[in-house]
C-alpha cells in the first residue's frame, strides 16, 4: 500500500509534463498525420521524432543538473550556457594543439573538459556554499563573463573540427541507426539513474533544500552537500559543450548554448519541482526538456517566426506557471474534496435508500406469510 501511494505521487507530478507533452503531439497530428513517421537515411533513423531526442540532448543533460543544484541550494546556476562554452573550448584547443585527431585524442580532450567544468562548478559552489551568495548572484559572475572567457581561449577565432572522428559523435556513427547524440545522453540519464539508486545522494538533496538545519542536526553537511551539486552541475555543463560543439563542427564562443539557462529553468519548473528547492523529479525534468524541444518545432512547424517564437514561449511558460502555482492547486485539491465528498454523500444515500427498500419488502412479505 505505501509503495502504492508513491507511485501515485510521482504520477502526479508528471502530470503537468505529460499533459503539455500530449497537448503538442495533438497539435502536431491535427497539423500533419505523418507526424510520427521515421525514415531511414544512410544508415540512420529521421524524421520529428527521432530530432527531438538529437536536438534536446544538451538540453536534458543540463536540465540534470539544474533540478540537483535548485533542490538543494534553492536557487539555479545561470551561467550553465556560458559555463559549457568554456570548457568546449578547452575541449578544442586540447584537440586542435595535440596534432593528430584520433579516439584516445578526443577522449582526453573530452576529460579535460570535464576537469574545466568541475573547476567551474567548484568556483560556483564555493561561493553558493561557503560565502553564503544567492546562487543566481553567484552564478551571475560567469554568465556575465564567460563567454569572453571562451573567446579569448579560442584566441578570438572560430575554431572549426575538421576531422572524422568528431563528426560522427556529433551526427552519426556508420552502421549505428542512432544518431550518436540521443545514444550518449541516454548513457549519461542511466548513469545518473545508477548513482542515485546506489547512493543516498537523493536523501541528503533533499534533506537540505527542504531544511539545512534539520539536515545538519542529522550528520549532513549542506555545505558539502550544495558543493557537490555545483560540481555536478559543472560536469553537466562540460558533456553538455562536449556534445554541441561536436554537433555544430566548429566552436563559436558567442552563440553555443546561448541562453539555454532559461529553457533549463523551465524544463525543472514543467517536471514538477520546486524551483524554491527541497524534493525533486528527474523523471519530470528530463520529459520538460523534451517538451520544450518540442514545443520549439512545433512553433516552427506551424511556420512561427524564429524572432516571434519567444513570444509564444513567454506566454506559454506563464500559463504553465499559473497552473502549477500553489494557489492554483489549492483550489483545485479543493474543488477535488468537494466533488468527491458529493459523490460519497451520493452513494450514501443511495444505498441508504436501497437498504430502506429491502427493509419495507421484508416486512412486507413477513406479514404475507402470517
Amino acid at each position: 500500500m505505501p509503495r502504492l501511494k508513491a507511485n501515485l505521487s510521482h504520477l502526479s507530478h508528471l502530470f503537468l509534463p505529460l499533459s503539455v507533452l500530449l497537448i503538442l503531439i495533438v497539435i502536431n497530428l491535427v497539423k500533419g498525420a505523418d507526424y510520427f513517421s521515421i525514415t531511414m537515411v544512410n544508415g540512420a533513423f529521421y524524421g520529428n521524432i527521432p530530432n527531438i531526442l538529437f536536438g534536446a540532448s544538451e538540453l536534458v543533460i543540463l536540465s540534470i543538473g539544474m533540478a540537483l543544484v535548485t533542490a538543494a541550494s534553492q536557487g539555479q546556476d545561470i551561467s550553465i550556457g556560458e559555463n559549457a562554452t568554456i570548457t568546449s573550448a578547452v575541449f578544442v584547443l586540447f584537440v586542435l594543439n595535440a596534432g593528430e585527431v584520433t579516439l584516445f585524442t578526443i577522449l582526453a580532450g573530452f576529460l579535460i573538459s570535464c576537469v574545466a567544468g568541475l573547476v567551474i562548478g567548484a568556483f560556483n559552489g564555493a561561493l553558493v556554499s561557503v560565502f553564503k551568495v544567492q546562487p543566481m548572484v553567484a552564478t551571475l559572475i560567469l554568465f556575465m563573463g564567460g563567454r569572453s572567457i571562451a573567446f579569448m581561449i579560442d584566441g578570438k577565432l572560430s575554431p572549426i573540427l575538421a576531422n572524422d572522428i568528431s563528426n560522427q559523435i556529433g551526427t552519426v556513427i556508420p552502421g549505428v541507426p542512432i544518431q550518436t547524440p540521443t545514444i550518449l545522453t541516454a548513457v549519461f540519464i542511466a548513469i545518473v539513474a545508477v548513482v542515485l539508486k546506489t547512493t543516498n545522494l537523493r536523501l541528503y538533496v533533499e534533506a537540505v533544500g527542504i531544511n539545512p538545519s534539520a539536515a545538519r542536526l542529522n550528520g549532513i553537511n549542506p555545505k558539502k552537500i550544495i558543493f557537490l551539486t555545483f560540481l555536478i552541475m559543472g560536469f553537466c555543463a562540460a558533456v553538455a559543450g562536449f556534445i554541441a560543439v561536436n554537433k555544430a563542427g566548429r566552436h563559436d564562443s558567442v552563440n553555443l548554448l546561448k541562453f539555454i539557462m532559461m529553457d533549463a529553468i523551465l524544463a525543472v519548473a514543467i517536471g514538477g519541482n520546486s524551483l524554491s528547492g527541497g524534493k525533486f523529479n528527474l523523471t519530470g525534468s528530463i520529459i520538460g526538456a523534451y517538451t520544450i524541444e518540442m514545443l520549439n518545432r512545433t512553433l516552427l512547424r506551424l511556420e512561427v517566426e524564429t524572432e516571434t517564437i519567444k513570444a509564444f514561449k513567454a506566454v506559454f511558460i506563464i500559463i504553465l506557471m499559473v497552473i502549477a502555482s500553489p494557489v492554483v492547486r489549492v483550489f483545485a485539491s479543493k474543488v477535488l474534496d468537494k466533488a468527491k465528498t458529493l459523490v460519497a454523500s451520493y452513494s450514501i444515500r443511495k444505498i441508504g435508500g436501497l437498504n430502506n427498500a429491502v427493509v419495507s419488502n421484508t416486512d412486507t412479505s413477513g406479514k404475507k406469510e402470517e
